[in-house]
């Protein structure tokens, strides 16, 4: 098959095709398996007898995050022809203070793991663990587990899982980089513009520069471009919510027994995240108009003593030890749902399908998990017999993994957004406001409502953190 070819006087750039198959890892002395619902278990290990011919599909990428990098990788490692053009991979979106490190539960690890086992190896080494300690949600004020308490041990111990964990984005970058290659890489180079036909797709980069292939996927983040020219350019929306990130070289007295903590207040809340090498991560969320970023001569970190002045002694502590210019301020944006992600040769993975508020941990997890089963798909037509592949086989398959990830999506996506909803109605204790009796108003008395959730919340919060780490959402 022919290689990618640059037009419009660009350089032509070819490579070789590196064509190995996924392996599986053992843990524990198990074979690792992925779920399919509804099907009992997948078994990952692809086709070793040699003897099937596979064409070599073109795979052009708009983005060179995560969610590109990953698809790139196992485009690659499927024998695929496969290019990623990046406006600056010398940034990485939201890289820094401003969002801090990536949580990687034990889903997003296991596929990584069934992409490339020597990569998930690195990327392991290079994390801080936070699965095999308590995590979960307490209460802002008094800083007890008022609510729930999450197992993230039991559940990947049970299915032969990677143990959920924590890593620097500069660093989980720098290994997919390592592993994709500089000759599949495309620096400086920003998709503006696509168009299809029945034999291809070609880009337009920012430069005038065209690219075809047959395939383009589109992992350019929540501003996707490619989404844009898919659907109309439509407004990013706001989540009423403003993050405050802070970096701090601390260790708290907890550290061997907490891995990371949610405190909820009213219209607020405070995450709290071991990262290792002696350094906690923590993200205050405030309820605000956007752009609300002037700051008074005092600084972000007074602002901030200030709105959590009457919280727990955890809260202001990290606050307190961190360094003012170490807290950088961002506001939160997601989109709404679409339920279709592409047209023709066209799709899109991670953000740039569904982009989803940070409460659960699971953006990048699920734009991991997007890649996998869009490559399944582009596997099986690849694998068939016909020696030139029809384009609607090509667009098949990419509908149908469209259709496979919406369930799973959505409902994670949901389940972010209310998180945040639910905080605007968080009362811990009753406001018993103007009384008669002098000293009632100042008594801590729980509220009834919270009471009930007490009861309700870790069941079925467990159940749901269960489904998300270990179920995968991958289907044949």
């Amino acid at each position: 098959m022919a290689p990618l070819i640059g037009l419009n006087s660009c350089i032509q750039y070819k490579y070789p095709v590196n064509i190995s198959e996924f392996r599986v890892e053992k843990f524990s002395m198990r074979r690792y398996y992925v779920r399919s619902e509804g099907r009992g278990y997948v078994h990952l290990d692809g086709d070793s007898n040699g003897k099937k011919e596979k064409k070599s599909l073109r795979v052009l990428i708009s983005g060179g995050g995560i969610a590109g990098l990953v698809l790139a990788l196992a485009a690659k490692n499927r024998g695929f022809e496969v290019k990623v053009f990046e406006k600056d991979l010398s940034a990485v979106r939201g890289e820094g203070r401003h969002r801090g490190p990536i949580q990687l539960l034990s889903n997003a690890l296991a596929v990584l793991k069934a992409i490339d086992e020597n990569v998930a190896k690195q990327i392991m080494e290079a994390g801080c663990v936070t699965g095999n300690r308590i995590n979960g949600i307490a209460d802002g004020l008094s800083g007890e587990w008022r609510f729930a308490k999450f197992d993230l041990l039991t559940p990947a111990i049970r299915r032969g899982l990677p143990l959920t964990l924590v890593i620097s984005r500069m660093s989980l970058q720098d290994i997919l980089v390592n592993a994709v290659g500089p000759e599949i890489l495309s620096n400086k180079s920003k998709v503006v513009d696509f168009m299809e036909d029945s034999n291809k797709v070609i880009i337009t980069l920012a430069d005038g520069c065209q690219y075809d292939g047959e395939v383009l996927i589109g992992a350019d983040g929540i501003w996707s471009e490619v989404r844009s020219k898919l659907f109309g350019r439509q407004e990013a929306k706001y989540s009423n919510y403003t993050c405050y990130s802070g970096l701090t070289n601390f260790v708290p007295p907890y550290i061997n027994t907490v891995g990371y903590r949610v405190f909820l207040g009213r219209n607020q809340y405070f995450v709290a995240s071991d990262i290792g090498n002696g350094k906690m991560q923590w993200y205050a969320f405030n309820r605000e108009p956007p752009m609300n970023n002037i700051i008074s001569a005092g600084g972000k970190k007074k602002r901030l003593l200030n709105l959590f002045k009457s919280w727990c002694d955890e809260v202001i502590t990290l606050i307190m030890e961190t360094p003012d210019h170490m807290i950088s301020q961002r506001d939160v944006y997601d989109r709404d749902m679409i339920y279709s992600w592409g047209t023709g040769r066209v799709t899109l993975v991670g953000d740039a399908a569904h982009p989803m508020q940070p409460n659960l941990g699971q953006g990048g997890c699920m734009a991991i998990e997007d890649c996998y089963q869009l490559i399944l798909e582009l596997d099986k037509i690849a694998n068939s017999r016909s020696s030139i592949l029809p384009s609607d086989q090509i667009v098949s398959a990419l509908r149908r993994y469209e259709k496979k990830r919406l369930f799973r999506v959505s409902t994670i996506h949901t389940a972010s957004r209310m998180a945040s909803q639910v905080l605007a109605v968080y009362q811990p204790y009753i406001e018993f406001g103007f009384v008669p009796l002098p000293g009632l108003s100042t008594l801590r008395i729980i509220h009834p409502g919270i009471q009930v959730a007490r009861m309700l919340f870790p069941i079925f919060m467990q159940q749901f953190m269960t489904w998300m780490i270990s179920g995968h959402g991958l289907t044949i």
